[in-house]
């Protein structure tokens, strides 16, 4: 993420286990309850385009990247990156930017580690907007990796088994994660590639997609993501739909309707769990900016008050 005229400043912070994070604080210092964003992946990291989301004139929005991930070091590291980690993580960018409460924004991994924030440190959020929900559920974790988009992305799937070696194909997920998490990185590279490629089919939604060359493709984001998924996103199975009633606080969700990444019906589960939820659909898939007009109508809503 890049500086620029709205950026109030830019801080490298030690968070213990060896990681250093990228935090940008930009924006009006001055509005009354600040803004934390969350990238997705796991292993995304925080972009410039993000920013469109928010106006500089009436909020103060902190990005980060995550552990791993962007400019935040070491690159690529799965050593003490877990759910918890990133939880805490969080809390510690709140201490030292003295934010004793915050709006958590974000999509994708970016909702899912906003919803486990929120349920450990309730106090801290004074509301939640998210988009493309996913909660790191077994069934979301299997989505894309073991065949249901097949329905869908019929060719995405026959490339994605085609990468694959005969004797594995009938289950490819693990196939695939032993390879990304392994120690042979031209094994490792192949199979990140395939993932990326059946990934990136299901998030660009039609048939305009195109693979980056393998020659220039750099796997560590997708390796980062696997490690998550492999474990379960660090979290008890359904941990954050069987506790989504403690979340009291308003919880905006915007949801495609078309999302063949991170599933609608999650984010209907979740809304029927909440006690202070609102649901949003848009005809839309899983790309932020697919939502970005309706996200960016609700934290105009949020600028300056904290609540909806």
């Amino acid at each position: 993420m890049t500086p620029d005229t709205h950026t109030n400043s830019e801080l490298t912070l030690a968070v213990g286990g060896g990681h250093r994070l990228y935090v940008q604080d930009w924006g009006n210092p001055a509005a009354t309850t600040p803004i934390i964003s969350l990238h997705g992946g796991p292993g995304g990291s925080s972009k410039d385009s993000a920013k469109a989301n928010f106006d500089p004139t009436t909020q103060r929005v902190i990005f980060f990247d995550q552990r791993g991930c962007g400019r935040s070091t070491p690159y690529g590291s799965l050593a003490h990156n877990t759910t918890a980690d990133l939880v805490a993580d969080i809390e510690e960018i709140a201490n030292r930017l003295e934010l004793p409460a915050f709006i958590l924004t974000g999509g994708s991994w970016g909702s899912c580690l906003a919803l486990a924030f929120a349920l450990a440190h309730p106090d801290r959020v004074s509301a939640l907007l998210l988009h493309g929900i996913f909660t790191g559920s077994e069934a979301e974790n299997n989505w894309d990796n073991t065949g249901q988009c097949r329905f869908f992305f019929p060719e995405a799937w026959a490339a994605y088994l085609a990468a694959t070696p005969a004797e594995h194909q009938s289950a490819p997920r693990a196939y695939h994660t032993a390879q990304i998490l392994g120690k042979d990185a031209d094994r490792a590279k192949l199979s990140a590639y395939a993932y990326g490629r059946l990934e990136g089919s299901l998030i660009k939604l039609d048939d305009r997609f195109t693979m980056e060359p393998f020659d220039t493709y750099d796997p560590t984001g997708t390796r980062l993501e696997v490690h998550y998924l492999a474990n379960a996103c660090f979290m008890p199975e359904n941990f954050i739909l069987d506790n989504a009633e403690r979340l009291t606080m308003p919880v905006w969700l915007v949801q495609g309707r078309y999302d063949m990444v991170c599933p609608p019906i999650t984010a209907y589960r979740l809304h029927q769990n909440l006690p202070n939820g609102h649901l949003i659909w848009t005809v839309n898939g899983h790309k932020a900016e697919h939502e970005a007009a309706t996200v960016l109508t609700l934290l105009g809503q949020l600028a300056g008050v904290g609540t909806l």
